[in-house]
């Protein structure tokens, strides 16, 4: 009876909220900034996606021409050398295709039928370059030219992604993989992309070996190859020379990485945070292009959510059980299991909120906040009201499932390093007493005398630290269970 009440008011609530958090301010006007993402560049014309469509402007800004308007994403624009077409990754027919398009805007022509291509490059003499799974034996990307009428030619090469043609017409730049899944900044694996120089006869020859981190994003211009690399902590963008010598730093962005960019003429435009940027190669000036878009905007406008549990993270109940607090959306409620008021504990603009939990005092809440700008752990009023207590101010990496003891002495947390670490409450001190060198921490639970935690690494391979007197399996298997045997979801007892 308890859980279909609080799905009751869970639906009401998620939706009145998605509704809330997706309504535009009456005062904002027609043409406004918007996202934008895969900057294109010939000339002094720009292409990106915003909105899930294709447009162009030009490169000092101002007001931003739709070019697509189909209801799938149209993105990773490629314009040709002779800025008549857009090559772009479009899902007219449903799977995800490369497609090319007048500039001046006109009919879209489907150029692939693989379910997987990307447009690399153009080649100079007019052919687009395509990656694509298609014609490879193993599950990497091969590079292939087609032309006009429908022909192909596969680059001898095993692998290839991103590519760029130097100005002699066959030397090609290029990166063998795609980019590694799982957007890790400063990714220095097995899987980090690297560049390499194909001159079309002898075998292929890497330029960026000496550098463990990511290369990526090849672009040519007078004699040196510009590209994007995280060698400052950041992923800004550089250049070198055809043999991968003379390193240079060409941008400086220190907050959010540059995500792709392109160059034409001795400028460069690429996208970072939400905007695009110009950079002048020659006197090294980097600026916001001011773009609008003029629009319906028909993603802020006030919607139903069909499955409004969907957008719920996580809920727990109250010491009492006379509420429940929910987070959903990146903010926080709490609602009553019978009658009340829905309090909203926190949901300041601009920051997410995450695994709010009681306190034992049912007072207070502590959640997951990123207010400072990394993911910390706050106290907050569980009334609503008054001023909020961050606790935590070492995080270095994405934090989870902060478990308060029952006595409220001690918070138990974990975080992507794979490390547990005990808050004291009392000395506001955190000390990390455990990591796991191949799995995460899951299923944290205190004895009822906050004595002991019991948790479950994922895989051996601990180095364990003191205080408070802490108990843990020493890898899937528990000590207190047969060796044999897989143990999880510890739950403590008063017996």
């Amino acid at each position: 009876m308890l859980h279909q009440k609080i799905l009751l008011i869970t639906a009401s609530v998620m939706a009145a909220c998605c509704a809330a958090s997706a309504a535009p301010s009456a005062s904002e006007p027609a043409g406004r900034s918007g996202y934008y993402r895969y900057p294109a560049l010939h000339g002094d014309t720009v292409v990106f996606t915003s909105e899930g469509d294709l447009w162009s402007v030009g490169i000092h800004g101002g007001a931003a021409r739709r070019l697509t308007s189909d209801s799938g994403m149209e993105s990773m624009a490629r314009i040709s050398p002779d800025g008549q077409s857009v090559a772009f990754v479009g899902q007219y027919e449903g799977p995800s295709e490369v497609y090319t398009v007048a500039l001046a805007g006109g009919i879209p022509e489907r150029r692939t039928w693989n379910g997987d291509s990307i447009p690399a490059a153009w080649a100079p003499d007019g052919r687009l370059m395509v990656s694509t799974n298609r014609f490879s034996t193993l599950p990497d990307p091969k590079l292939v030219l087609l032309d006009a009428h429908g022909g192909r030619e596969i680059v001898p090469l095993a692998e290839g992604s991103e590519a760029a043609y130097s100005t002699d017409g066959h030397t090609l730049f290029f990166t063998r993989w795609r980019k590694q899944p799982s957007f890790t900044k400063r990714y220095k694996g097995g899987y980090n992309e690297t560049l390499w120089r194909f001159d079309g006869i002898s075998e292929a020859v890497p330029l960026t070996a000496d550098w463990a981190g990511t290369s990526h994003n090849p672009m040519f211009w007078n004699q040196r190859i510009y590209f994007l690399s995280d060698r400052d902590g950041v992923m800004n963008v550089f250049s070198m020379d055809t043999q991968g010598r003379d390193i240079k730093q060409e941008s400086h962005q220190r907050g959010f990485d540059i995500a792709s960019a392109s160059l034409s003429e001795g400028h460069l435009v690429y996208a970072c945070g939400g905007d695009l940027w110009s950079l002048d190669l020659q006197t090294g000036k980097e600026e916001i292009i001011p773009i609008s878009t003029t629009s319906d905007f028909d993603q802020l406008r006030d919607h139903w959510v069909k499955a409004p549990l969907n957008y719920l993270s996580s809920v727990h109940i109250s010491p009492d059980g006379t509420r429940a607090i929910f987070t959903a959306r990146g903010e926080v409620f709490t609602l009553p299991v019978k009658t009340g008021r829905i309090i909203k504990v926190a949901g300041e603009p601009g920051v997410r909120y995450r695994e709010a939990r009681f306190l034992p005092d049912g007072k207070h809440v502590v959640a997951l906040s990123t207010e400072s700008g990394e993911t910390e752990f706050w106290k907050y009023p569980a009334n609503g009201v008054g001023a909020p207590e961050q606790w935590t101010h070492n995080a270095k990496v994405l934090r989870w499932d902060g478990v308060p003891s029952p006595d409220g002495k001690w918070l138990a947390h974990r975080d992507k390093d794979q490390q547990l670490w005990i808050y004291d409450i009392g000395t506001k001190q955190d000390k990390r007493i455990a990591q796991s060198k191949f799995g995460d921490f899951d299923n944290l639970t205190w004895s009822p005398d906050s004595r002991w935690l019991s948790g479950r690494p994922t895989a051996a391979g601990l180095a364990l630290r003191k205080p408070p007197r802490i108990s843990f399996c020493r890898s899937a298997y528990s000590t207190s269970t047969p060796e044999r045997r897989n143990s999880s979801l510890p739950t403590a007892t008063t017996a």
